[in-house]
């Protein structure tokens, strides 16, 4: 049982639109802020947008206006709203909680092609 399960990743085209899920196995997962992350081949991997435990949210200049992210009400599923996509967000998407520091999961695919 891992902790933590990306989902909603997939193959679409330039313009498109993906949501990304992150579900929590552990009650815990609420109290803490979320972090989406990315990486693609031979990249490092890169902050995308976080959320705290508040709901104060930051995104990284190359997602701002067109990715948002979000949680449920009881805040153990946090989301990414992804519109107008392009070939550069290409990469795995993972989320990240300092409710489990070092933890990283299988991460989701979104690949972005004509």
């Amino acid at each position: 049982q891992v902790p933590l399960v990306e989902s909603g990743g997939g193959l679409v085209q330039p313009g498109g639109s993906l949501r990304l899920s992150c579900a929590a196995s552990g009650g815990a997962f609420n109290i803490y802020g979320v972090g989406w992350h990315r990486q693609a081949p031979g990249k490092q991997r890169e902050l995308v947008a976080r959320i705290t435990s508040g709901g104060s949210t930051n995104y990284a200049d190359f997602v701002k206006g067109r990715f948002t992210i979000g949680r449920d009400n009881a805040g153990n599923t946090a989301y990414l709203q992804m519109n107008s996509l392009k070939p550069e967000d290409t990469a795995v998407y993972y989320c990240y909680s300092n409710w489990l520091v070092g933890y990283w999961g299988q991460g989701t695919q979104v690949t972005v092609s004509s």
